[in-house]
């Protein structure tokens, strides 16, 4: 059977990989804990729930509604924006899609031709570049500092004159790193002289601890904003992975775009979900701060935790998202591996614990450790991993490893 050159170069997902593979082998009995997946364990809010129910009770959610989405919605999303931002958006520069990487895929299907190179920071998220080479584009990743963050200066020597596109995570994934205002300040301007629009993928926006201020491209001036594309979504900060929810905001020229080819693709997104949406984005916003206290809980609770075990090392805490990054150069070491993807093997087979290979966001030789599972699950997990790392160091030990399970 023949494919298309762009179904053979497409590389599926890392992170859903990992997990349907901890979730088949937690339907098998074996006890997995899965840290792969960046998906908060909490049920969405009862608020929200509630409001879904009574659209359907009303009978509201029978019919289609425009392709990017109901007005009653974008509606809701510019205010939230204008609470949350500072920023105002009209609701025609407002476009819903299936998601926050829905909403990336769009854009990028929109702006990008084939050879055009997009830069973004290395490490990156796993979908941005294979997104950006379906569009039959080239993904760039960008050398970062120490804090794993690009700078105007390294971005200029990776900049060309096929580059049409810079993306900018904060918080990011994998790393938890969040840019300062400053940071965004210089990296905008840098990107209006060499005429490059940006999206700014704020979706871990609400998720930042310990007294760090989140800021967006978006809040860097009205030049700086009008070139970048903001994306957002209810999936990560309301907890609703499953709804589906995520939209874009930018300048109508854009927007046009977007929502013609959201037009012969996906259609609406599900019209029960856009109900959900529009309470989320309308609520106190409580049940968002209760959720990040959380988290705030689990980092400060696991970072140190797993800065102590052997091979693993943190270079900075994270400030923001769900995710631990560690180097485990050593680890391999200890482990008698060749390739972090190994390790990643040899912790989900012998230590029961689901993690994400770093090589998936363009960095092999680290992990992706998500905190977004209960407190006792991910000191369970780290309490695995340690014994799993001790029986490695200790050459006298012979035999399997005993893991323990609570």
């Amino acid at each position: 059977m023949k494919f298309s050159n762009r179904a053979m170069q497409v590389k599926p997902s890392a992170t859903v990989g990992v997990s349907n593979r901890a979730k088949a082998m937690i339907r098998d009995g074996i006890d997995v804990i899965n840290l792969g997946i960046g998906e908060p364990d909490f049920t969405t809010p009862k608020i929200i729930s509630q409001a879904a129910i009574e659209a359907i009770q009303h009978g509201k959610t029978s019919f289609y509604t425009p392709a990017s989405g109901l007005p009653e919605l974008k509606q809701a999303i510019a205010h939230r924006i204008a609470a949350d931002y500072g920023v105002n958006y009209a609701p025609e520069q407002i476009s819903v899609a299936n998601g926050a990487k829905m909403a990336l895929y769009v854009i990028i299907q929109a702006l990008i031709d084939e050879g055009d190179e997009v830069l973004m920071p290395k490490p990156s998220w796993v979908s941005y570049s294979q997104q950006v080479s379906l569009a039959g584009g080239r993904p760039i990743l960008v050398d970062t500092n120490a804090d794993f963050k690009v700078t105007p200066a390294t971005l200029s020597q990776a900049v060309t004159s096929r580059t049409r596109l810079l993306i900018i995570n904060s918080p990011q994934n994998p790393t938890g790193t969040v840019y300062s205002k400053s940071e965004l300040q210089a990296i905008g301007q840098w990107a209006v002289d060499h005429q490059l629009l940006m999206i700014a993928d704020d979706i871990y926006g609400k998720l930042v601890y310990n007294e760090t201020t989140f800021h967006s491209l978006v809040q860097c001036g009205q030049k700086i904003a009008d070139a970048t594309i903001l994306v957002n979504g209810v999936s990560k900060a309301y907890s609703m992975t499953g709804w589906r929810i995520g939209y874009l905001a930018a300048v109508p020229e854009i927007i046009n775009k977007v929502n013609a080819i959201l037009s012969h693709s996906t259609g609406n997104p599900a019209t029960v979900s856009q109900y959900a949406a529009i309470a989320a984005f309308q609520s106190d916003q409580h049940e968002v701060e209760v959720m990040r206290q959380a988290f705030e809980k689990r980092l400060n609770t696991i970072y140190p935790l797993l800065q102590q075990t052997p091979g693993f090392h943190i270079e900075q805490k994270p400030a923001g998202a769900f995710y631990l990054f560690p180097n485990v150069e050593q680890a391999m070491s200890i482990v008698g591996v060749n390739t972090s993807a190994e390790l990643v093997e040899r912790l989900l087979n012998e230590a029961h614990v689901a993690l994400v290979d770093g090589g998936a966001f363009g960095m092999p030789g680290y992990l992706r450790m998500s905190y977004a599972a209960g407190l006792e699950d991910l000191k369970i997990a780290v309490k695995r991993i340690n014994t799993f790392m001790a029986h490695y160091l200790d050459k006298n030990v012979s035999g399997g490893i005993s893991i323990e399970t609570n």
